[in-house]
């Protein structure tokens, strides 16, 4: 894009926004938009990720769709967009009645809707499909991508289909939004939404103003005392973020009887409760909210002063975007990780359950697989009596090992009679295997996070692909001093790594291990490498073990 486009811009984000500036990322992705490329945005909480595809659509000509997860951050947008004017905005989700749908898509096809939100479930319905295409869209926007991402935390069935509808309304520009993506689920995201060469912003992870921490506990009863006193002195508002619905239950109700105003959180409640609690927390109405995982998307409150964790995310992607929910108004914000090691078998379990197994693959596998020519979905759940996520889960698998083909959502079809639903389960069933390990092995990059005697800050981002040179000087480690007696203690070692000249454990090389195959490193320093292997996940190693022994080698 040219000097001139790119003055239109800034043009544009000044007087329709009130930007005086665009952010870190904000302007390399808008340059990648306008040039019609596909382009995945990873941006943390709080960066301002909907004024670029905002920004973009005031410059395209064509409506802007935008697929987001909840009803709720529909609303949001929609009131956002309307007190800006920049442009009208409408949602077709399930809350309206078929004929307000019917509306919004007349109004969209006459060319007065410029924002059309979406959540991925009304891809279903092929009409929906066909009235989109029918408005050519200039842009194709999926907010919380990681969502399409089997790894993402926040991972959504209903999410698997965006690539195929991408290729049926004929491939408008593709931006998939996301506030944390490490490498494999940025990869992801890419495959599944069928992105054609896209250019990859991932900007700004640090967020200085937030200060790490944990505190270790052998006993239950202290960690919980200790959260308890530590929610009672904190500035509030806050979040405290817990594993289970009960959990968080008996939580408020500890806050509240020492006089807190405190609520509870969580998926089990009814949409009305769950509304009342999210609107009375953004009214400064509540001093602390107990919630599970369910309390996220859509928290776009400035003025969070802590998120404390009672049980540990399941990975630090999760764990990073929870804690990103504070200091977005750029003053001090507080992130502390209450941490026992016996914590880490709940999320061990979650990463282990679900599994669907070799008999019940083989099960749908011979049902598709008897049919000559298409079926539909509806008549493979009728013959295998499996509930709708668990067979389209089962589905998906099988479609990823090559076995079976699904279109639109509604039909499937076996691609090769030759090859038996057997052997097809057999080969989906390893993959799941694989998917299984990893999620394992990213509650154990959680553990190390909680067990870490170096900076935390560089440790995070060194997850996330970002060099940070500590000391951070806003860390637990680092104002201990442990990361710097630790600094200190290895100048010897470090002066001998670099004289050697290697470039084996810098961040990003492609390596190769006997036992677990290729990989790619993640993090290095004095002590350890960690690898993120294709088929078992992430692995730490003994730095001096991994030289002496040359365990792994370039690839």
């Amino acid at each position: 894009m040219g000097a001139p486009r790119i003055t239109t811009v800034r043009r544009v984000a000044r007087e329709r926004f009130g930007f005086d500036e665009l952010r870190p990322g904000q302007e390399d992705a808008l340059e990648s938009i306008l040039r019609g490329r596909d382009t995945l945005v990873v941006l943390p909480t709080g960066s301002g990720k909907s004024a670029i595809y905002q920004i973009a659509a005031l410059l395209l000509d064509g409506p802007t769709v935008v697929v987001s997860p909840l009803i709720a951050l529909h609303h949001d947008q929609l009131r956002s967009i309307a007190a800006q004017g920049n442009g009208h905005a409408e949602m077709a989700n399930s809350t309206l009645r078929t004929a307000d749908r019917d509306a919004v898509f007349a109004r969209m096809a006459d060319g007065d809707v410029e924002f059309l939100f979406l959540a991925p479930e009304q891809f279903a319905n092929p009409d929906t499909v066909e009235q989109i295409r029918a408005a050519k869209p200039s842009l194709f926007v999926v907010d919380e991508a990681h969502c399409v991402s089997a790894w993402g935390h926040d991972f959504r069935p209903e999410y698997l289909r965006l690539g195929e509808v991408v290729a049926e309304l004929g491939h408008p520009p593709v931006l998939a939004l996301t506030a944390t993506a490490a490498p494999p689920v940025r990869d992801e995201i890419v495959e599944r939404l069928g992105m054609r060469d896209p250019d990859v912003v991932v900007r700004g992870f640090d967020r200085p103003n937030i200060r790490l921490s944990v505190e270790g506990f052998h006993e239950s009863d202290d960690k919980r005392a200790a959260l308890l006193t530590r929610v009672a002195l904190a500035t509030p508002p806050g979040i405290v973020y817990v594993a289970t619905r009960k959990g968080a239950e008996d939580l408020a109700a500890d806050l509240r009887a020492r006089g807190l105003r405190a609520a509870v959180y969580h998926g089990g409640m009814k949409a009305k409760e769950r509304r009342e609690v999210h609107d009375a927390f953004l009214a400064d109405e509540l001093d602390v909210v107990a919630a599970t995982i369910a309390f996220g998307m859509g928290i776009d409150k400035p003025n969070v002063r802590f998120v404390y964790h009672y049980d540990i995310s399941d990975s630090l992607d999760s764990y990073y975007q929870e804690i990103g929910r504070s200091g977005r108004d750029g003053l001090p914000a507080d992130a502390v990780l209450f941490f026992r090691a016996e914590d880490t078998g709940l999320r061990r379990f979650f990463a282990g359950g679900g599994r669907l197994g070799v008999e019940l693959l083989t099960n749908v596998a011979a049902t598709v697989r008897a049919v000559a020519g298409p079926v539909g979905v509806d008549v493979v759940a009728h013959v295998t009596r499996l509930a709708h996520t668990k067979l389209d889960n089962a589905l998906r698998r099988l479609a990823d090992a090559g076995a079976l083909e699904i279109r639109d959502g509604a039909e499937v079809e076996w691609l090769d009679k030759s090859v038996s639903a057997e052997d097809a389960a057999a080969r989906a069933a390893e993959a799941e295997d694989a998917h299984r390990r990893m999620e394992q092995s990213r509650v154990e990059m959680m553990r190390a996070y909680a067990e870490a005697r170096s900076c935390r800050r560089a440790f995070i981002l060194g997850y996330f692909g970002e060099r940070f040179d500590p000391p951070c000087g806003n860390c637990d480690v680092c104002e201990a001093g442990w990361e710097l007696d630790h600094r200190d203690g290895d100048d010897d070692r470090k002066a001998a790594v670099a004289s050697a000249g290697t470039s084996l454990f810098v961040a990003g090389t492609d390596v190769r291990h006997a036992s677990w195959g290729e990989g790619a490193v993640v993090r290095s320093d004095a002590d350890v490498v960690v690898v993120l292997f294709d088929t078992v996940g992430y692995k730490t190693l003994d730095r001096d073990v991994v030289e002496e022994r040359g365990l792994l080698e370039p690839v």
